[in-house]
């Protein structure tokens, strides 16, 4: 049974001698001993299904999700281990992150170094920050807001930029279609940080003139993240009754 934490994170447990290899072949991303890892599941086609933590910690393997999308998570895995040695619970390990100061068993955030740190089983964070800020000013895309299971694709998410994505791993789920947009194609969509004048709903449609150019997501301070279409964008746009501004020169690199 997966529980919701209060926080809106579950920390998943798993363990077995296969559980290493079972991981290898599904995610994107490499559990690293001692290391937090970014991660996603995908479907056969390329789509995001879910966002992850992964931390080696020896004998057993933590896996921090977001409590919503824990459920099908745990019944997607499950079916995928067949008769592997591999066995998933739920850990009950609480989930802290901050800035600054950290508990002496914090890791890094690998996404950005302004996103501070992640620790697992004891109390702390600072429920003052800002989060959807520093966010914005990354382009750093949430579960269920920028990142839409079944939707969304993470190089256009910008995984790359994120660290959640290793592209000399080897098969995983959905690797052919990540490697064919990795090598063979030219993104012409994706998720950027834009100048806003105003604000609009989460999801209003972004107009270049009378034409769809994207969609509009979390806004703080004057910016906001946006999903795209670069053919499309430049100059004034509008989403509702808000003014955004693109230009690709003023995109962060990491």
């Amino acid at each position: 049974m997966i529980g919701e934490k209060a926080e809106g994170r579950t920390v998943l447990r798993i363990t077995g001698g296969d559980r290493t290899h079972f991981l290898h072949g599904l995610v994107t991303n490499d559990a690293r001993p001692g290391q937090l890892v970014y991660s996603a599941l995908l479907s056969p086609q390329g789509k995001f299904l879910a966002d992850f933590f992964l931390l080696d910690r020896g004998d057993e393997i933590l896996l921090d999700v977001a409590s919503d999308l824990a459920p099908g998570l745990f019944r997607r895995l499950s079916m995928y281990k067949l008769r592997a040695d591999v066995k998933i619970e739920d850990s009950g390990l609480s989930v802290a992150r901050g800035l600054g100061d950290a508990p002496e068993s914090a890791l890094a955030d690998p996404r950005h170094a302004e996103l501070g740190w992640r620790a697992y089983g004891v109390q702390g964070g600072d429920p003052q920050i800002n989060w959807d800020a520093i966010r914005v000013a990354h382009c750093i895309p949430e579960t269920g807001i920028e990142l839409i299971p079944e939707d969304s694709y993470i190089l256009e998410a910008g995984y790359d930029r994120l660290h959640g994505v290793d592209h000399r791993k080897g098969c995983y789920v959905g690797q052919e279609v990540t490697a064919r947009m990795k090598h063979k194609t030219v993104l012409r969509k994706g998720l950027v940080t834009v100048e806003i004048d105003g604000v609009a709903p989460v999801g209003t449609e972004i107009m270049a003139g009378d034409k769809p150019a994207g969609t509009l997501f979390t806004q703080s301070g004057g910016r906001a993240i946006a999903y795209l279409r670069f053919d499309r964008a430049g100059g004034d746009m509008t989403a509702g009754d808000a003014v955004l501004r693109w230009s690709e020169a003023g995109q962060h690199d990491a």
